[in-house]
């Protein structure tokens, strides 16, 4: 390797470092919505503060992070950044959805993992063109994550995490997600992970009936329609 090459490798290398930890202090601002000090920063990243400091100052320049008083938060970028992923989900999963409605007969729907990773929300909604009686399903609707088969479904798409519900572990060996009742009477819904290649899922695609539907024949759709949409992203 010349030394021109081994210059180039450093930067290349040091450039990545830069990056993964500025998304690790991300991460770690994600999980503490009250914000923290750069000395409580530094030490939950294990990293010095002056670097800590140096990499808010990037971060702040983007908007990724807001500071109050001494303390950083998740600033309005991210927002920004989730609202833009956001509507190339719609998009990417306008068709798919529809024909996943009307295949099933029933009410399909994008679910997303909010921000702070805690609740489900409902991103988007189709309704079966032939049916005259099927679910009504709002778009914005929030529920807890680890509750309905849209939101199990996609802490099933992530690595397993301490104390999850054994239905979380169930979907991640089937590949998707079966509830009744859990966030409407007489409701029953199957859902799948939406998943890329190297990431965990942040959302979900799957249906929901009054009363239950054959398991054997609605799970295989569902999961197409995961597949094809994560194709489109």
């Amino acid at each position: 390797m010349t030394a021109e090459q081994h210059s180039t490798a450093a930067s290349t290398m040091a450039g990545s470092k830069t990056i993964d930890t500025g998304l690790r202090l991300l991460e770690i601002l994600r999980d503490h919505p009250d914000g923290l000090t750069i000395t409580e920063l530094a030490h939950v990243a294990g990293i010095h503060r002056n670097a800590v400091s140096r990499h808010l100052t990037a971060l702040g320049n983007h908007r990724l992070v807001a500071r109050i008083g001494t303390r950083f938060t998740l600033g309005l970028g991210i927002v920004e950044l989730n609202a833009a992923v956001q509507h190339r989900l719609r998009s990417a999963a306008a068709s798919a959805l529809q024909v996943l409605a009307d295949t099933c007969n029933a009410t399909a729907f994008i679910t997303v993992l909010d921000i702070d990773e805690s609740q489900a929300v409902v991103l988007t909604v189709a309704e079966p063109r032939a049916s005259q009686i099927h679910v009504s399903y709002r778009a914005g609707t929030r529920h807890p994550a680890n509750r309905g088969a849209s939101g199990i479904a996609i802490l099933a798409g992530r690595p397993p995490c301490p104390g999850e519900r054994p239905a979380i572990a169930e979907a991640r060996v089937t590949g998707y997600s079966v509830t009744a009742g859990e966030l409407q009477p007489g409701a029953w819904g199957v859902a799948a992970p939406i998943t890329t290649p190297g990431r965990p899922a942040d959302a979900s695609v799957g249906v929901v009936t009054i009363g239950v539907r054959d398991e054997s024949e609605i799970a295989p759709l569902v999961l197409s329609a995961a597949t094809q949409i994560a194709r489109l992203l």
